[in-house]
């Protein structure tokens, strides 16, 4: 297993032990993890992220495809604008959702919102400037 992999298999076993908490550097944040389908491989892959709740719909959230700073787009972000739609675990629940792209000044007010709250989200704009832009999602849950 990968050191990635490995370090993603820790926390979504923490999420799934805690209810949807985890401890850490994430300890406190809103925590969802995302199931995907490779666009290519067909693999079926986890990756737990933080998430920004939407203040007027709460069935809607925000991910975002930071990467931590690097200069790419992580593949998930790929995989899930490529399918629209996937799946989420928040807390004890699990539920289908489409995924749609933000953009313009709604991404840019939603990402400083997220900056704001969480710094390391800034860092990770100020690392990739001039290289891209930070992908901004919203996950509409499908009820």
């Amino acid at each position: 297993m990968a050191e990635g992999d490995d370090w993603n298999t820790q926390i979504i076993n923490e999420f799934r032990t805690n209810e949807g908490r985890v401890g850490g550097g994430f300890e406190g944040a809103p925590m969802v993890l995302v199931h995907h389908v490779g666009r290519k491989s067909g693999k079926r892959s986890v990756t737990p992220m933080m998430y920004l709740p939407d203040d007027a719909d709460p069935d809607t959230v925000y991910v975002f495809a930071s990467k931590a700073g690097a200069p790419t787009n992580p593949a998930w972000y790929y995989n899930l604008t490529t399918a629209g739609r996937g799946h989420a675990e928040i807390g004890t629940e699990e539920f289908d959702v489409t995924v749609t792209e933000i953009t313009g000044a709604d991404r840019d007010r939603i990402y400083a919102e997220q900056a704001r709250r969480y710094p390391g989200f800034a860092e990770y704009a100020e690392k990739t400037a001039g290289i891209r832009v930070i992908p901004v999602l919203a996950f509409h849950r499908i009820r």
